[in-house]
């Protein structure tokens, strides 16, 4: 199967997932090793595949943890750069629970990996406490607000980092 993801000469568009594990008052993110700009554990969707069950494969190839999705907390519509081009993402944000919580370690920080096209990129995964959320760098930070304050339903947002000029040669 292939990725929802159009790499077109004039835009990007995907289909992502990421789910949110909160464990003992602190959140589960990402990042690659030595930078600071952390996000989800995620990926994009394949064709065929429900978000839920992409969710549940990210996370066995990144962290080889079986997860469940236990609630839908938040849609964005993410606009961002791709390199020279401009993307437009779908990004469904779920809470998780862990199937087993003696395959991860539960506090600190780790290394993990993902492979893309056949190479292998090294991840670090750490805990870090909701309070210091709105402080991270973090991809996308307008998900924070209802990862910290759950909604009854599944929210809403809209996140730019580019405005829609960008896409004016599409």
């Amino acid at each position: 199967m292939r990725d929802i993801l159009f790499k077109e000469d004039t835009f990007v568009f995907s289909s992502r997932v990421s789910g949110v594990l909160v464990h003992d008052g602190k959140v589960l993110v990402q990042c690659l090793p030595g930078t600071t700009e952390h996000a989800f554990i995620g990926g994009h969707v394949m064709v065929g595949e429900t978000q839920a069950e992409a969710l549940v494969r990210e996370f066995m190839e990144e962290l080889h943890a079986p997860v469940t999705p236990v609630k839908l907390l938040a849609v964005g519509e993410v606009f961002i750069p791709w390199g020279k081009r401009p993307a437009h993402q779908i990004g469904l944000y779920y809470k998780v629970q862990l199937d087993d919580p003696a395959g991860i370690p539960l506090t600190g920080s780790f290394r993990g990996y993902d492979e893309l096209g056949g190479k292998r990129i090294d991840l670090d995964f750490k805990w870090i406490p909701l309070e210091e959320l709105p402080g991270l760098e973090i991809y996308p930070p307008d998900v924070v607000p209802f990862i910290l304050q759950e909604p009854e339903g599944a929210a809403h947002f809209v996140y730019r980092e580019i405005g829609r000029d960008a896409f004016k040669e599409v």
